[in-house]
């Protein structure tokens, strides 16, 4: 989490939500086009990676490959993602609310830090529609009751093997956009969804 805080400062990373689990993170971030997420995954991934082998006492690849990003629309998608991020620890049992894992940006959506925040809550709002603090609250906490209530809290593939998840016009504008990049760049190879 300090390295993600870190990645803010330096580079401007403007984070809408993140789940940090013992061997992996979610991360639901702003593409500003600047190369503002690779530089910022490259400098959590390879501090977290040093830290952790220094530790240690050991050597070699802490993590088993580079990252997957998956494009979402705003609106219902996005709302539908940042919920999807908030019960990764209750999917995998570790617990039965999204307030018993303390390294998720739920707890800065329900009760916003004044210093250290990881959570722009201000262009998290923007993207939702949503006006103020206290709407945003209760709108998020009404979200995650209703996943949990309907039992819907099953990992869904789409969310980590998708390039992109919206209305067909969104995820073909990305489609196309990916194809042009890859075409100025040379082939492409699939990445694995683990970080």
């Amino acid at each position: 989490m300090q390295w993600l805080f870190e990645a803010k400062k330096r580079f401007g990373f403007c984070v809408l939500d993140y789940m940090v689990t013992s061997n992996h993170i979610h991360l639901l971030v702003l593409d500003n086009g600047e190369e503002v997420i690779p530089r910022s995954i490259q400098l959590i991934a390879g501090k977290t990676g040093q830290e952790y082998n220094h530790r240690k006492d050991r050597k070699g690849a802490y993590w088993e490959d580079r990252y997957h990003a998956t494009a979402v629309e705003s609106g219902s998608h996005l709302i539908r993602c940042l919920v999807y991020i908030d019960l990764n620890m209750v999917r995998a049992g570790v617990v039965e609310h999204p307030s018993g894992w303390p390294f998720s940006g739920y707890h800065e959506i329900q009760n916003p830090l004044r210093r250290y925040s990881l959570v722009n809550r201000k262009r998290l709002m923007n993207l939702l529609g949503i006006r103020d603090s206290d709407q945003l609250r209760i709108a998020h906490k009404q979200w995650i009751e209703e996943i949990l209530k309907g039992g819907m809290s099953i990992r869904e593939a789409k969310w980590t093997e998708s390039i992109a998840i919206g209305s067909k016009a969104f995820v073909e504008g990305i489609q196309e956009k990916l194809a042009i990049k890859a075409k100025s760049v040379g082939p492409v190879a699939p990445r694995s969804s683990k970080p």
